[in-house]
Formats: C-alpha cells, structure tokens, sequence
C-alpha cells in the first residue's frame, strides 16, 4: 500500500464517525478528489530519518492524516471567503451551510488527531497565520501571495509531524525548506500528486537538514515516497 492510500485511509478513519450521513460524505467526497501531498510528506519525513518506520504500526498514517484533515480544512475555508456561497444560495439550499460545517468538522479533527503530539503547537500556528492572512488578503494587491502561504505553513506542519514522529526535530532550515517546496509544487495554484512533488532529493535533503541541527555526521539513508 501506497502511503497516499495510507494517508487517506487514514484520514476516513479518523472522520467515520461524523454524523449525519450526508456531512460524512461530503467529507470522504473531498478526501477523494484531493492531493494527499501533504499526508504523504509527514511520512517521507519521518522515513528520511527512519527509513525503517512503518506508517502504519508506528503511528504515522495517523499523523499523516492529522496533517492533510486541517489543510483540506483550511483549504475549503479559504475557498468559501473567496466565493462566499450564502450570499446567492437561493433559501432552502444548503450546500452552503454544509461547506461551512464541513471546514469545521475537518479542522477540528485533526487538531484532535494531534493533540497529543509534538506536532500540536505548530497546528495551532498554521490556523492563527491562515486566520491572519485570509483577513489582510481583503483589498490587498498581494492577495494570492498571502492565500499560498497556507500551502506553506502546511508543509512545514508536515516536516514536523513526520521529523518529531521518529524523535528527530525540525530546525529552521528544514522549516524554509519545507516552505520552498511547497511553492515550488503550487506553482500552479494547486498541489500535485506525491508522486510528481517528491523525488529521492526530498527526502535526501530533509534528512541532512534533520540531521545537521544536532551536529551528528551521521546521514541515515532515505527511501523516496510513492
């Protein structure tokens, strides 16, 4: 199994007991349609420390799904403030209302997912920077700049989730780092599959900056994400 089948197999779990039905579907729907990019870089962190780690006995298919629950979150709140759907919803339709509901109930799950964590606190960033951003976006000429940065902010929630996950740690290099390659794989507006966005040089360059923040000459091997 892939790890962004594992990513999103995980991240289901984590939402299966959402009620009523048709939210959860909405839900699942989106898990369905996204780029598990996200979920998947938790994983090659932690296996570019540990190349021996197993998603799914160690706990990491489950900070993977952490990770991608509050970005499809985050993501689908930035789309609902561009377009604002309850301002030409026709009465009765609640599309609407059940978008709105769905960004809560997405964020709220992974913050749950990892709470206990050492990723928490740097969750808890990336939602106040995406709150601040989204409000200085409005009538600013740097508008789309200030969207991307979630990307950004994710990735770097990434390298954290999967670095700390194995007992490694996340310097500022590896933090910008992380920022980098998110706008490099949203140059387009959009991230792409795993499969296109990481290569044996992420994870290659991921360990050497884990690595180098405790001074240890050791470079443990890396095995590139499918």
């Amino acid at each position: 199994m892939d790890d962004a089948v594992r990513a999103r197999d995980a991240a289901r779990e984590a939402l299966d007991d959402i009620e009523p039905d048709r939210l959860r579907e909405v839900l699942f729907d989106r898990l369905d349609e996204t780029s598990m990019t996200p979920g998947v870089l938790t994983v090659l962190s932690a296996r570019a420390l540990d190349p021996s780690v197993d998603a799914d006995a160690d706990g990491l298919a489950e900070r993977a799904a952490g990770v991608q629950l509050i970005y499809e979150g985050l993501r689908l709140t930035r789309t609902l403030t561009h377009e604002e759907p309850w301002l030409t919803a026709e009465e009765g339709d609640i599309d609407g209302d059940i978008d709105i509901l769905a960004a809560d109930v997405l964020v709220s799950r992974g913050f749950y997912v990892l709470a206990r964590t050492d990723a928490a606190k740097r969750a808890v960033e990336v939602v106040r920077a995406f709150g601040r951003d989204q409000t200085l976006r409005q009538g600013q000429d740097d508008a789309d700049t200030l969207d991307r940065n979630l990307e950004a902010d994710i990735f770097t929630l990434s390298v954290v989730a999967g670095t700390t996950a194995v007992g490694g740690d996340a310097p500022p290099a590896l933090l910008e780092y992380a920022a980098e390659l998110a706008r490099e794989c949203d140059a387009e507006g959009s991230l792409p599959p795993a499969t296109a966005a990481f290569s044996d040089a992420t994870a290659e360059r991921i360990a050497s900056l884990s690595v180098a923040s405790r001074g240890d000459d050791r470079v443990p091997s890396s095995a590139t994400d499918r």
